[in-house]
């Protein structure tokens, strides 16, 4: 005959195995780390950064981090590129309608990881109207292929970020995209400032200091970084070219590019509450944490139970 009291024991336990595997199987979808929550690493200089990765999602890491010269505060992602189920986002704005930029319409950083169910999303492409008004018609100064379809024109004098077909990613200049065949998504940018680990000469005579957004890959190819830098706020004076670089070069970037930057500036994220909120402290018309609405993003989704 059973023992009640173990027969009660042993239903116990397994309850609370059950129970146990639930969270867990629940929980794996969510980001693993809240960034609004993390505290800030800090390092005496950009070059100096050693990066301290904190698992944020599928295929994504997170960092928070702050310098002491220059004085900035700065938020970057390292994405496996390779991870399962991992998919690479571009749109041109919150409608972005194959057959030319009149039916692109401008979209918060915010409204764009939203809109689309992503972990994360920075702005890229810069544009010809600035304003926090959403859903208003902007062209992109640059390229945007989205899923193989080109939603803007190439600019020569600019580069952009590729992702081709057979997963890897380079930074080209636009004129050198003669065709699609290859490509799945590409975003254009202003300019190649990280070039084989080594600053890019431009950057030796830029020296406007603002925020920043950039993106980075590995030597390898396997990662991208993307990286947000705040300026023209107390304690964080943004960055120039080269400083941004060399932040990009530390977080293990080996070729990286300069985004739009200024008052677009954004990083978004969905957190473990599922909200989406911006990390950085956006700054447009002078006005802290007012994010603007702006033209091409590029973005994350780290769905692991959606395919590519």
């Amino acid at each position: 005959m059973l023992n009640p009291r173990k027969t009660s024991q042993f239903i116990l336990r397994g309850f609370l195995l059950i129970f146990s595997i639930s969270i867990f199987i629940s929980c794996s979808s969510l980001p693993l780390t809240d960034p609004l929550r993390t505290q800030p690493k800090s390092f005496a200089a950009v070059e100096m950064v050693l990066p301290e990765w904190q698992p944020y999602a599928h295929g994504i890491e997170f960092m928070h981090g702050r310098s002491a010269v220059p004085e900035l505060e700065f938020w970057a992602l390292k994405i496996e590129l390779a991870a399962p189920n991992l998919r690479i986002v571009v749109k041109g704005g919150a409608d972005d309608t194959e057959g030319g930029t009149d039916n692109v319409l401008s979209t918060k950083v915010s409204s764009f990881v939203r809109a689309n169910g992503l972990a994360a999303g920075i702005n890229a492409v810069p544009f010809n109207i600035a304003s926090s008004k959403e859903g208003q018609p902007i062209i992109n100064i640059g390229i945007v292929i989205s899923e193989g379809k080109q939603i803007a024109p190439a600019n020569s004098n600019y580069d952009a970020l590729v992702f081709y077909k057979d997963g890897k990613a380079e930074i080209v200049n636009q004129s050198a995209i003669k065709s699609m065949e290859n490509i799945v998504n590409a975003v254009g940018g202003f300019h190649h400032i990280l070039i084989n680990g080594e600053g890019a000469e431009r950057t030796l005579s830029q020296e406007g200091r603002k925020p920043r957004s950039a993106a980075g890959i590995s030597a390898d190819g396997e990662y991208l970084y993307l990286l947000v830098i705040d300026g023209r706020r107390a304690r964080s004076a943004g960055s120039t070219e080269r400083e941004t670089a060399l932040l990009l070069l530390a977080l293990g970037a080996w070729n990286g590019i300069n985004l739009d930057g200024g008052g677009s500036s954004a990083l978004a994220l969905r957190n473990t509450d599922g909200k989406v909120r911006v990390v950085n402290t956006p700054i447009h018309g002078g006005f802290p944490g007012m994010e603007r609405a702006v033209a091409g993003c590029l973005g994350i989704d780290a769905n692991p139970s959606r395919g590519k």
